[in-house]
């Protein structure tokens, strides 16, 4: 019997509930960022007034751990398949790779959600606690809405990128890293600089700036637009692999 994406999804579903390794990532990354930046607003307490500090900075310094775990969800909604061999079985299941891949970019577009508002609204919540937050500050809305977007994109880069790779312990090895420390040492290397301001996560994470920043050559809105650009390029490249992927026996 043919399995419709309503069906697949709600399989997906309860793949990701049954599987602790699948829902232990988002709620590390909530747990990273909003208790880094906690902690860091509590010991730094508010900026004194006219300091000219971006207020993003303190906001979003939990999302600089936090984000590698946000990547290791969209890795492992699709990777630990690969690893497993369970692919085959799940598209015996769902035939149809389309359809399949269709339910997990679902699944991950709305974990990816979840955990962005969970974590944005805390690690505010958290600054304003602790330190003070004025809501008046222009571009903190859109920061806001920056910070929640950022979480789903990621996870579908990264779970496009996987299903690319067709290999977990590859996609873990290489995109971790790169989203950790990869860009920020692209961005310090003379020459090289000006090509990673253009890389998804450095763009995404400029979209949650409140203040310009010299040597960018795109504004904050450019910056989410150049991250979801990403996100549909990797996307589509998953969904091409997923097309081109032989089963075992096959």
């Amino acid at each position: 019997m043919k399995m419709g994406l309503g069906n697949a999804l709600r399989a997906e579903r309860i793949k990701f509930t049954t599987l602790p390794s699948q829902w232990a990532a988002p709620l590390t990354a909530l747990v990273l960022t909003v208790g880094a930046t906690s902690a860091v607003s509590a010991a730094e307490g508010a900026p004194a007034p006219g300091s000219g500090k971006d207020p993003a900075n303190m906001i979003y310094y939990g999302l600089l751990f936090g984000h590698v775990a946000v990547a290791c969800v969209g890795i492992l909604l699709i990777g630990q398949e690969f690893n497993t061999r369970m692919i085959d079985t799940s598209l015996t299941a769902v035939p149809s790779r389309s359809r399949l891949y269709g339910a997990k970019l679902a699944l991950g577009a709305g974990l990816g959600l979840l955990l962005g508002l969970a974590s944005t609204a805390g690690s505010f919540l958290a600054v304003d606690v602790t330190a003070g937050l004025d809501f008046s500050t222009p571009g903190l809305a859109r920061s806001f809405l920056a910070g929640v977007l950022y979480h789903p994109m990621m996870v579908l880069i990264c779970l496009g990128l996987t299903a690319m790779l067709g290999n977990f312990s590859a996609a873990l090895g290489l995109l971790t890293p790169m989203v950790f420390l990869g860009t920020t040492w692209l961005g310090a290397i003379p020459g090289v600089r000006e090509a990673g301001q253009f890389l998804p996560d450095r763009a995404g994470l400029y979209a949650m700036r409140t203040q310009t920043e010299p040597g960018i050559h795109y504004g904050h809105w450019t910056g989410l637009a150049i991250m979801a650009l990403w996100t549909a390029a990797a996307v589509y490249g998953g969904w091409r692999a997923m097309l081109r992927y032989q089963a075992s026996g096959a």
